[in-house]
């Protein structure tokens, strides 16, 4: 067993938990996605050095300031839906 919730077995799509299965479907998926728009993988990109490790950094902070605005828009969702709520019961 490598981490909790997924085994070795799992590469041969068995999965002891439903949601590590999600998540890897959503890989997959990206994955896919990633090669019709891109033509080329990642380890093709890597190993071909494609791109060279400083544009990795930036690739990674500019999904880590995206996923910080995607949160900041959620709690404010999330805010304005419990206010929503509080007032229809009052």
């Amino acid at each position: 067993m490598n981490a909790k919730g997924f085994s070795l077995s799992d590469m041969n799509g068995e999965f002891r938990d439903p949601v590590v299965k999600r998540v890897v479907e959503k890989f997959r998926t990206r994955s896919d996605v990633g090669f019709e728009k891109y033509g080329t993988t990642l380890d093709e990109e890597r190993t071909t050095k494609m791109k060279g490790l400083m544009k990795y950094l930036i690739d990674i902070q500019e999904e880590l300031m995206d996923a910080i605005l995607y949160i900041q828009t959620a709690q404010e969702e999330l805010k304005e839906q419990l206010l929503n709520e509080i007032q229809k019961e009052s």
